[in-house]
């Protein structure tokens, strides 16, 4: 099941680079997502894929949240912090954790550690004394 959110991941991406829907792109991108290597190694489970497409889908309310709070308040405190990487994550879900993370208008990944961390640039407002 998991195989098959892999491929789709795959052609949502293929379809936002190249942003054309005509049939002889959805074949190149169905054949590029198809032949791509799969890493059947790892255990995916759906709860982390479903748990991901989740957040995916909760980062549009809150990017516009972040937004509005930026034009109405000033943001001038810059601070890079470290998010620990959720336990069992494949090259996709990190791919869509770093995606969610950067969506959002207050923070983006600037990189991403082997060891289990991303570094993550964040804007905040600065604390009155």
């Amino acid at each position: 099941m998991t195989g098959y959110l892999n491929v789709l991941l795959r052609l949502a991406i293929w379809f936002l680079l190249t942003a054309n829907l005509s049939v002889a792109n959805i074949i190149i991108g169905v054949s590029i997502a198809l032949l791509l290597p799969h890493n059947d190694k790892t255990q995916e489970k759906l709860k982390d894929w479903l748990r991901a497409l989740w957040q995916s889908i909760m980062a549009f309310p809150i990017a516009y949240k972040e937004a509005l709070e930026i034009i109405f308040t000033p943001h001038d405190e810059e601070v890079i912090v470290m998010e620990r990487v959720p336990a069992r994550r494949t090259p996709g879900l990190i791919f869509l954790d770093i995606f969610i993370i950067t969506f959002t208008p207050k923070t983006i990944v600037v990189k991403y550690h082997e060891d289990g961390w991303y570094e993550v640039h964040r804007i905040q407002r600065r604390k009155k004394p």
